[in-house]
């Protein structure tokens, strides 16, 4: 299978590289739209700031092709935000694949830190990404802006208030969580998106 991890400049290609390998898959890291197009299954990462990366997709004019994709997309982090509508995060319009609008965890009190860092559990499983995954498992987390629950919501995080923590439409899918940190429930739900 032609797996492949789009190269911007926003991505955390490495740890997602080193989680693929860890499960005895190969991927190619690549901004050739050509190689993207004709790929089995794509992986859009991400770590960093939603208009900086949003700029560089339509600079390279890889926010047309990422739109466009036929096959399975699984965004990660930043990835997924921007295959939302809308981020709060310097205003930036995204990829609009999810009608959901991304915006800023601002708690109440001030015990709850932004942003959040650690693991946290994801409940209300939804789709064959999750299959075989308990309800409540543990993944990973590093994020300030979070979507917000609504048609497209397949996993449900609980920080400052309920959210969406994946989301799927059609062939398209995101994470909020990193699965390649995010030890056997990772590990199972990047199997899960390569058997799709």
């Amino acid at each position: 299978m032609d797996l492949v991890i789009i190269k911007y400049n926003a991505g955390n290609i490495q740890s997602v590289l080193y989680a693929l390998e860890r499960i005895g898959v190969n991927a190619v890291v690549t901004d050739d739209v050509e190689q993207i197009q004709r790929a089995g299954k794509v992986i859009f990462p991400g770590v960093g700031e939603a208009s900086s990366a949003m700029r560089y997709l339509k600079e390279h004019k890889l926010d047309t092709v990422i739109k466009n994709l036929q096959q399975p997309v699984l965004g990660i982090c930043l990835g997924m935000q921007l295959m939302c509508a809308y981020s709060e995060e310097n205003d930036t319009t995204c990829l609009g694949i999810f009608d959901e609008h991304v915006k800023k965890f601002t708690p109440k009190t001030g015990d709850l830190k932004v942003p959040q860092i650690g693991w946290n559990n994801i409940f209300n499983l939804k789709t064959k990404l999750f299959s075989d995954l308990p309800e409540n498992s543990y993944c990973y987390f590093v994020h300030g802006y979070y979507a917000a629950l609504g048609e497209h919501t397949i996993a449900t995080a609980d920080y400052v208030q309920p959210y969406s923590c994946a989301l799927h439409k059609d062939n398209f899918y995101g994470v909020q969580f990193h699965p390649e940190k995010s030890a056997k429930a990772g590990e199972l739900i990047l199997k899960n998106f390569l058997s799709l």
